[in-house]
């Protein structure tokens, strides 16, 4: 087990602040007169667990936060940096392991290069000595009871997955030298408030849509440019994604986004044990492995037999992921074994299956998954499970059948069907951790991928609801949704299943 899995969660000394909240705004979408370009490696980030936006985001923050510290030469004479924590993060956050991750980010640790067997130790020796290093030289006191403050209190008008980064040149002081507020809007994104999307010091590289020679923002729009051009969703992923790499590195990065995915079911299937954060949750995957390779029986006897494949590979990663292994957000942490339980089905049970094909389904995928970032959310503290698992089901299900040879049409088809019996997913983990109902949700959500474009597949892509429709229907689902079923651990199953 992974040593960041030594952390349990809970600490009991860290308690929410008695201090009066600010209101944080949301940032005006209005001034950004760019509009943002989501390609396939910003839909598919390398990270860690348990989460993409509560532990992925928020050390991408502290990333962020460092690199303004240096650019304002303010990072050698810092002696204290205090951090605030609202809505979501706060309430969710200690199961979620927000404060490991921003512990982590502060040293300088980035989610796609920290080593996870290293965590917990640079996690006790942070706890007890009280001082960590600053971006990995600079050495200040850091005390979790006072310079990690939980705001439990919602505040309306604020992004549920707010965090306030303060630094103080002289550690008596009461006035920062420098604050700044960072969201974590899902899948890894953080924007930093004040600023536009693509400001100098977001930590987001942000390629703009008018740069591209297939720019779309609908999925109406990207069929009628695929039926234009004569061309298929993958191709012209392709030709967008040409604009800002070259075939080369884009071959390369979605096969080492393949190789981690294959990876972390690899490491799901033979680790065994209990699952960290108190739930006392037993990984499933290795007897289900286990049991699945000594099965002697013909697989025609029992051809369901295919769904215990791919459900122990969406198993596997969530596992993972749930530990704080490494995974790839597809687009979340909270279902990041959709999409590679689909493509282990895709590679395992389908004929003539290639690299390339691989790299035709993780284009396809984000390219589905960008209409819903851009054009409602992929964020649970924001509009619920629908927006993790709901996504994940609807790109793995046009992907799938895109690769398998679907037209554009029939590709759309697919995404609407995983999104459409999806609608009205609450986010409702149980102590907040990433692992009841989670881990078997993204099982459930790779089966429903997978008929999803069975039923696409036979069909000609005609069909009554549009995906623009379910997307939007999906936004506003998730605006009428209470509270307490996005991310705040405050009701369903969170409140009415017993922890014992």
């Amino acid at each position: 087990m992974p040593a960041f899995a030594q952390h349990h969660g809970l600490v009991p000394w860290l308690r929410p602040s008695n201090r009066k909240l600010i209101l944080v705004n949301r940032p005006a979408e209005s001034v950004d007169t760019v509009v943002p370009y989501f390609g396939v490696f910003d839909l598919f980030k390398i990270g860690i667990g348990p989460s993409s936006s509560h532990s992925v985001g928020p050390m991408r923050a502290a990333e962020a936060f460092l690199t303004e510290l240096d650019d304002s030469d303010l990072l050698k004479s810092v002696s204290r940096v205090q951090i605030d924590l609202y809505g979501s993060l706060a309430l969710t956050g200690l199961g979620h392991q927000t404060d490991v991750a921003l512990l982590m980010g502060l040293l300088g640790e980035t989610p796609d290069q920290i080593d996870t067997e290293t965590i917990g130790e640079k996690l006790s020796s942070i706890r007890e000595s009280k001082r960590l290093l600053l971006n990995g030289e600079r050495p200040i006191d850091f005390c979790e009871s006072t310079d990690l403050i939980l705001h439990r209190r919602t505040v309306k008008g604020m992004h549920p997955n707010t965090m306030r980064f303060s630094a103080f040149t002289d550690i008596d002081s009461q006035t920062a030298a420098i604050e700044a507020t960072y969201l974590s809007v899902g899948g890894g994104f953080i924007i930093r408030e004040g600023q536009t999307s693509n400001s100098k010091k977001d930590n987001t590289k942000t390629n703009c849509s008018s740069d591209v020679p297939h720019p779309f923002t609908s999925a109406s729009e990207l069929l009628n440019q695929c039926d234009t051009h004569q061309i298929s969703i993958h191709e012209l992923a392709l030709k967008n994604e040409l604009t800002f790499r070259t075939s080369e590195e884009i071959r390369e990065g979605l096969q080492r986004i393949w190789k981690v995915m294959q990876e972390c079911v690899e490491k799901g299937c033979r680790t065994k044990g209990i699952l960290p954060g108190g739930l006392n949750v037993e990984r499933r995957a290795p007897d289900l492995f286990q049991t699945l390779t000594e099965r002697s029986e013909p697989l025609d006897r029992d051809p369901l037999c295919v769904l215990d494949w791919v459900d122990l590979y969406a198993l596997a990663v969530n596992e993972e992921n749930a530990a704080g292994g490494r995974v790839v957000t597809a687009p979340t942490n909270g279902a990041a074994g959709i999409i590679p339980a689909v493509l282990h089905y895709l590679q395992r049970f389908c004929p003539n299956v290639t690299d390339e094909t691989i790299e035709r389904f993780l284009l396809t995928a984000a390219v589905i998954g960008s209409l819903y970032k851009r054009n409602a959310s992929i964020s649970g503290a924001e509009v619920g499970c629908q927006g993790e698992v709901g996504v994940a089901c609807s790109m793995a299900a046009g992907a799938l059948t895109e690769a398998l040879g679907g037209t554009p049409h029939q590709v759309e088809e697919a995404a609407e069907i995983g999104m459409e019996h999806n609608l009205g997913l609450t986010c409702d983990p149980i102590k907040g951790l990433v692992q009841v109902p989670c881990i078997e949700r993204n099982a459930m959500g790779a089966v429903k991928a997978i008929n999803a474009s069975r039923l696409a597949l036979r069909g000609d892509g005609k069909h009554f609801v549009s995906l623009d429709r379910v997307i939007r229907v999906m936004k506003r689902t998730g605006a009428d949704m209470s509270a307490r079923y996005k991310e705040t651990s405050r009701g369903g199953l969170a409140v009415n299943i017993s922890e014992c």
